[in-house]
C-alpha cells in the first residue's frame, strides 16, 4: 500500500511540473500569436503525463499485491517451517520424566514397613526395587512416562499388584494398597500303613539297652502302626542274628554249666556246646513261633507297648497285664495267644534236644508258667527301668496330638 501511495504522490508531482512548465511557457510567448501552437505542445505535455501515470498505476498495482506479503529476513523459518517446530517441542515435553509414590497398608489400616515393591515397565527397562518406609510409604523418582505396573509383597502376606499411566513431568500417586493375610497351606502326606511301620521299626532297631543290648521289641509309640507279616519276621530275625545275641546266649549256656543244669549234657567242652545248642535253639524258636509265625497268623502285635505314664500302681499292673495280652493290628486289646502258644510249642520242641530226664509234657508247661512270670518280671524292668537306659528311644511329645 505504501508503494501505491507512492507512485500517486510522484504522478502529482510531474503533474505540478508540467502545469508550471506550461505557465511558464505562456507567459513567455503571451505577445506572440502562436497560441495555437503552444496549446498543442501544452497539450503534447498532458497527454505524456497520462500515458506516465498509467504505466506506474499498471506497475504500481503488482508491487501492491506483492507488499501483502511480510517480508522474507534471511535466515529465519517461515511461518509454515514454525508449526512443526513448535509440535516437536509439544512432542519433547511429554517425554519429561515423572514420579510415583503411594501407601500400603494392612486388612485393619495400620501402616505397612519393609513390603518390597517392584516397578515394572512396559518398554523393556529393568525393574526398579523399593522397601515401604516406616509410614508405609514408598516413592519412585525420575520414572519416564508410560504405562507401568507394580508388586507388592511381604512375608505373611498376599501378594498384590497396581497399574497405571505416568504422564510426562507428572507425580503420581498409586491409590492406598491395602495387604491382605496370605492363607496358610499346610501340605500333609499320608503314608500307608506298612511305610509308616516301616519307619517306626527302623528307629525300634536302633533301641539298644546301654547302647549295646538290643531291646527291638519294645515301642515306645502307643499308637504305632501294626506290623504286617514280612516286618513281624523281618523283626524277628534281626533279633535272633543280632551279635550281642550269640553272646548272651553263650553267657547263658555258661551258668547252665556252672550250676550243673540239663545234668544229661555233661561237662567240657561237649556240655558246654550241648547247653549252648540247646539255649539258642529256645531263644530261636521262642522269637519265631511267639513274635512272628503266630502273631501274622492271629493278626497281633509281639510287642511291648511302653506306657510311661500314670501312677506307680497302674504302670505296674499294666506291665504284668501284658504278659498275658497283647494289641491286636486291629488296635484291640486281646489275649496274647501267639506268646502263650508259642511257648508251649517252643517247649514241645525243646523235648527233642534236652536231657531224657529234663522232657515230658510236664516240665514243657511248668517251663511254659515259668516263660510267663519271667515276661511279666520283664515288663516291669520295661516300664521302669530300661527306658531310661536306652538312649535311642523315641518317645513323642505328649503335647502334641
Amino acid at each position: 500500500m505504501l508503494d501505491n501511495l507512492n507512485a500517486i504522490h510522484a504522478v502529482k508531482h510531474c503533474w505540478e511540473g508540467y502545469k508550471v512548465k506550461a505557465v511558464n511557457v505562456a507567459k513567455k510567448d503571451s505577445g506572440r500569436k502562436c497560441t495555437h501552437r503552444n496549446a498543442r505542445g501544452a497539450g503534447l505535455d498532458a497527454r505524456s503525463l497520462a500515458w506516465l501515470s498509467l504505466g506506474v498505476l499498471l506497475f504500481g498495482f503488482p508491487a501492491l499485491g506483492q507488499s501483502q506479503q511480510p517480508p522474507i529476513v534471511p535466515g529465519t523459518e517461515s511461518p509454515s517451517d514454525a508449526q512443526p517446530a513448535s509440535f516437536g517441542g509439544q512432542q519433547a515435553e511429554q517425554r519429561l520424566p515423572g514420579n510415583l509414590s503411594g501407601t500400603i497398608v494392612d486388612a485393619t489400616g495400620a501402616l505397612v514397613a519393609g513390603a518390597r515393591v517392584e516397578l515394572r515397565r512396559d518398554d523393556q527397562s529393568p525393574t526398579q526395587e523399593t522397601r515401604t518406609d516406616q509410614d508405609g510409604q514408598f516413592s519412585f523418582a525420575n520414572i519416564a512416562p508410560g504405562k507401568f505396573q507394580l508388586t507388592i509383597s511381604l512375608a505373611g502376606f498376599a501378594t498384590q499388584t497396581a497399574s497405571g499411566v505416568l504422564h510426562s513431568a507428572e507425580s503420581y500417586v498409586v491409590p492406598q494398597i491395602t495387604l491382605a493375610v496370605a492363607t496358610a497351606v499346610t501340605r500333609v502326606t499320608v503314608l500307608p500303613p506298612e511305610e509308616v511301620a516301616e519307619i517306626q521299626i527302623k528307629e525300634e532297631e536302633k533301641q539298644r539297652v546301654l547302647g549295646v543290648i538290643p531291646n527291638f521289641y519294645v515301642s515306645y509309640i502307643p499308637n504305632a502302626a501294626p506290623l504286617n507279616p514280612r516286618q513281624k519276621f523281618e523283626l524277628a530275625w534281626k533279633s535272633t542274628v543280632d551279635p550281642i545275641t550269640f553272646v548272651m546266649v553263650a553267657g547263658t549256656a555258661g551258668l547252665e554249666q556252672a550250676q550243673n543244669q540239663f545234668g544229661g549234657y555233661g561237662q567240657g567242652a561237649e556240655g558246654y556246646g550241648k547247653r549252648y545248642g540247646a539255649a539258642y535253639a529256645d531263644m530261636v524258636t521262642g522269637t519265631f513261633i511267639g513274635s512272628a509265625i503266630l502273631p501274622a497268623l492271629l493278626k497281633q502285635d509281639p510287642r511291648y507297648f511302653y506306657k510311661g505314664t500314670g501312677s506307680m500302681r497302674s504302670r505296674f499292673l499294666y506291665a504284668v497285664a501284658n504278659a498275658v495280652i497283647c494289641k491286636g493290628d486291629n488296635g484291640r486289646w486281646q489275649p496274647n495267644y501267639s506268646s502263650m502258644l508259642g511257648s508251649v510249642a517252643s517247649g514241645g520242641i525243646s523235648n527233642l534236644y534236652y536231657p531224657p530226664n529234663d522232657r515230658g509234657a510236664g516240665l514243657v508247661f511248668e517251663n511254659a508258667a515259668i516263660g510267663f512270670a519271667a515276661g511279666a518280671a520283664a515288663n516291669v524292668i520295661q516300664e521302669f527301668v530300661i527306658r531310661k537306659l536306652t538312649p535311642n528311644s523315641r518317645i513323642p511329645d505328649p503335647s502334641q496330638p
